[in-house]
């Protein structure tokens, strides 16, 4: 009886082990298949990247495109969208190195238009998309016409900072499209909550109720997102470690999603309110070396993120097109993307012309100079983008509701890829055209600011050092005649034009400076290489050099 009970044990061991090893493998194998997945993302978000820049034209769209062709290309791996994934993994990272960028000078003095827009024209989207689909579209009802408006209602941070920073477009119309696109996700997030509750129980909520809820989301979302800026500001005093600080960098955007979202706020709202806060701090609180190693991290996992996001709004067409296969069609459906996507373009341009009217008075009123003029008007209505966001809105709306198949689900979602593809593809590409006609390209906007701000930090560096070359003895007074002389050379690059001839020469000769003195720094790089490839000094030693070159040198770079 022993030995039989033994022999058991000892055969269901051996099941148990090899259902382990058959696991093990079965997840091996499941690594392997993201892993392969992941690479061609990479691989082809470079490769298309880098046809984009020769090509010229802002890589978001170059990006959609491929993933459109790409899409058909037969054993192509097919890659759903998970809005989980979209909502978790990549929202928050983006949409903090969003805010970051926003100056919150320029941020606050457009709030006027950016709030019209963010709030206002969502639900204005909304409401126009709802009449529109119930009197015109015959499969959707003005409830599902509700829940395609809340989808489309909002314009894509993503995008928008994308493809308007690439087009040299005026930095208002810029700040004013970020400012928007950061905002609206918060009112949008809200209108689909709406609109999948009116298709569940069949009613929309009070006036009163819903604008409780709104509040709750921005006070709630931006206190959450205030919070953690200020506790992570306290902890960063502390820490002098680039690495370290690159990785709490992108540990704060998922911790401040998560926890607004916990709190059932705004956990879009909370991530752009810690961003808007810690760039504002980050002055004070990060080192040179810190900084310069957070902006380059960060630079390269916005691109990255940003590349695998607009590939894969390509690659969703089979999903797309599965969907809606059989039930609709060909001319049907292209005319229904054709009409919905005009109409969104002519909701947007019927709310903003008014809104900048209003936006302006309120500047007058204020006091400011600066006006958003018809031309910058126009341009801001025509750049109204959709992006991934609308897409996994769309794809996350349940197939079954109250029981019974949600029959318009497939189509609001191709309607939703459509507009994304009109908003991006041929807005996009004939916005230089627009930008270039109506004479808005090739401006800067900062650079009086720039010179300005420029010139009074040399004037008091002057002032320190002439003060500290009193009194100095002559062993240290050449030392300080040399980085005078220097900062002399700089201030005669930024000198104002009023200043005449006499300005133009010293400016030359500034230049002169610069060239030589990257031709120096070049000489240095290939003494450098020559003594490694000679064995006479280490990788290692050759690496911290070269870091010290290329910080001088690309500091000389932006000076001239």
């Amino acid at each position: 009886m022993g030995d039989t009970v033994r022999r058991i044990l000892f055969y269901w061991d051996g099941i148990k082990q090899r259902e382990k090893r058959g696991l093990i493998l079965e997840s091996a194998a499941s690594l392997h298949a993201i892993e392969r997945v992941v690479l061609l993302l990479l691989v082809m978000v470079a490769a298309f990247a880098v046809m984009a820049h020769r090509l010229k034209v802002p890589y978001p769209i170059v990006l959609v495109l491929a993933g459109l062709v790409l899409s058909f290309v037969p054993h192509m791996p097919r890659i759903p969208l998970n809005p989980n994934l979209v909502f978790v993994i990549f929202l928050p990272p983006l949409l903090y190195a969003a805010a970051w960028a926003v100056s919150w000078r320029d941020f606050r003095r457009n709030l006027v238009i950016i709030g019209l827009l963010a709030v206002g024209l969502v639900g204005f989207t909304v409401w126009g998309v709802a009449e529109f689909s119930d009197r015109f579209i015959t499969a959707l009802d003005w409830k599902s016409g509700f829940l395609l408006g809340a989808v489309l209602s909002t314009t894509d941070a993503i995008a928008a900072a994308s493809v308007a920073k690439s087009l040299g477009l005026p930095r208002q119309i810029v700040d004013i499209l970020e400012g928007e696109s950061l905002l609206n996700d918060a009112t949008g997030l809200l209108a689909l909550e709406i609109g999948l509750g009116l298709l569940a129980r069949g009613d929309l909520p009070t006036l009163e109720a819903g604008l409780a809820r709104l509040i709750y989301l921005i006070v709630g979302g931006v206190g959450i997102g205030l919070l953690i800026g200020v506790i992570v500001t306290i902890f960063e005093r502390y820490i002098d470690n680039g690495p370290v600080e690159l990785v709490i960098s992108l540990i704060i955007p998922y911790a401040a999603y998560l926890a607004g979202e916990e709190a059932k706020a705004s956990g879009v709202l909370a991530v752009v309110a810690s961003g808007l806060f810690l760039s504002r701090q980050s002055a004070k609180i990060f080192s040179p070396s810190v900084r310069i190693q957070i902006w380059s991290g960060w630079e390269s996992i916005t691109f990255m993120f940003n590349g695998i996001v607009f590939l894969l709004i390509g690659l969703q067409i089979p999903y797309v097109l599965t969907g809606i296969h059989g039930e609709y069609g060909v001319a049907t459906l292209v005319f229904y993307g054709v009409i919905f996507s005009l109409m969104l373009l002519a909701l947007r341009m019927v709310w903003v012309i008014p809104a900048v009217k209003v936006a302006n008075f309120v500047a007058r009123w204020r006091g400011h100079k600066e006006q958003i003029s018809a031309r910058e008007t126009f341009v801001i209505g025509w750049t109204g983008m959709r992006g991934v966001i609308a897409l996994a809105a769309a794809v996350s709306i349940p197939e079954v509701v109250n029981g019974a198949p949600f029959a318009a689900r497939n189509l609001i979602v191709f309607l939703t890829f459509t507009v994304i593809l009109v908003t991006l593809v041929p807005q996009g590409l004939t916005l230089p055209s627009v930008i270039r006609a109506l004479g808005l390209a090739g401006g800067d906007d900062f650079a009086p600011e720039e010179r300005y701000a420029r010139r009074l930090a040399l004037q008091q560096a002057l002032s320190f050092l002439e003060e500290g070359r009193r009194g100095k003895s002559e062993a240290f007074i050449h030392a300080y005649d040399d980085l005078i002389d220097r900062y002399e050379h700089r201030m005669a690059n930024v000198a104002e034009d009023i200043e005449g001839e006499h300005s133009a020469t010293k400016n030359e000769v500034y230049l002169e400076l610069m060239q030589a003195a990257r031709g120096a720094i070049q000489a240095e790089r290939r003494t450098l290489i020559q003594l490694r490839d000679e064995g006479l000094i280490s990788d290692n030693v050759m690496r911290k050099v070269e870091r010290e070159l290329d910080l001088e040198e690309s500091r000389y770079l932006l000076s001239s």
